[in-house]
């Protein structure tokens, strides 16, 4: 069994945790958080299952912990680097919640020390592990030469309303490194990457807050022979599914994000619903996913390629768009 423990205790560690526990490959082993009180109650749904569970508010004792494989972090952007660097160079492997980094200079500063301390630094991108996404990849060969791709990811966040009052919370605070193109706009431009590797050119366009972050945007990146357009936003709802068009025919992509359903409508056919079963855990199969490179104690070449790929993206996209977090000038 894997030895799992997190850092961050919102809603997307308990799913991940559940993920995990779900492949029967992992056990929930500590769990952190700066506050000793918060980490306890987090961990008392997990008690019966472990009773033994470790709660942390010390980092340097975290890592030091023999009862400790891998660490889980879903802190804020901007803690991602220097909370994985620290596990890292503890000799823990470490599954870091999408985006990598708050920049490109620190995702590769990361796989430095992941390489230096010969560890796995797995970015967790849920999307392209789903069965539908694989589904995706395998069908763009049936459609003919792709001749362009729209992929769309906006939804109205529950914590706008308390931007809009007046609060400062992280979704929209330049301190956390965050903002739409690096929460609802990662899975967009990551999944373009997934499906067609690195593009050769990327144009941006953004509409900022007040606070410093875009609220919405669009991205085109181009590919020979095609161009991939891309909407995302955190301050309004679409309904569109994504789409790739080729000269014979079209995948639409219901939520990319979890890969909802997959439709094939090829020209003068019927459109045809090809989606695959799913676990009811969208990132039930990252967890699988990274557990077969524990079980080979080696890093995916082909992973980290494409992380820095989509850091590097990332980073572009805010230069032409005006989106500066205090970390690009450390």
């Amino acid at each position: 069994m894997i030895k799992l423990a997190i850092i961050g205790s919102n809603w997307i560690t308990d799913q991940f945790i559940e993920a995990a526990i779900a492949s029967g490959r992992y056990q929930l082993s500590a769990v952190y958080s700066r506050s000793l009180d918060k980490a306890q109650q987090f961990a008392q749904k997990y008690l019966a299952a472990n009773p033994n569970l470790q709660c942390f508010n010390d980092l340097e004792l975290l890592g030091s912990s023999e009862d400790v494989d891998v660490v889980y972090i879903a802190s804020p952007n901007a803690l991602h680097a220097p909370q994985a660097i620290q596990m890292m160079r503890a000799g823990k492997h470490v599954i870091c919640e999408k985006p990598l980094a708050a920049n490109v200079t620190l995702a590769q500063q990361m796989f430095e020390v992941a390489k230096q301390n010969n560890v796995i630094l797995y970015e967790a991108f849920m999307s392209m592990h789903l069965p539908n996404f694989k589904r995706l990849q395998q069908e763009l060969h049936n459609i003919g030469n792709i001749t362009k791709a729209f992929i769309s990811y906006c939804q109205y966040s529950s914590r706008y309303p308390k931007y809009l009052a007046g609060e400062n919370p992280n979704t929209f605070n330049p301190e956390f490194a965050n903002g739409s193109i690096m929460d609802i706009g990662y899975y967009c431009v990551a999944s373009a990457v997934a499906l067609f590797g690195k593009p050769v050119n990327v144009k941006a366009s953004a509409q900022l807050l007040e606070s410093g972050v875009d609220g919405s945007g669009s991205v085109i990146l181009e590919y020979a022979g095609f161009e991939v357009a891309i909407q995302h936003s955190k301050v309004s709802d679409s309904y569109l599914p994504s789409e790739i068009q080729g000269e014979a025919g079209a995948l639409q992509m219901h939520r990319i994000s979890v890969a909802e359903k997959l439709i094939k409508q090829m020209r003068g056919e019927q459109a045809e619903d090809i989606s695959t079963e799913q676990h009811d855990n969208p990132m039930y199969y990252e967890a699988l996913d990274f557990s077969e490179q524990f079980a080979n104690n080696e890093m995916s070449v082909k992973a980290m390629e494409r992380s820095l790929i989509v850091a590097k993206l990332l980073t572009e996209i805010r230069h032409q768009t005006g989106v500066v977090f205090p970390l690009d000038q450390q």
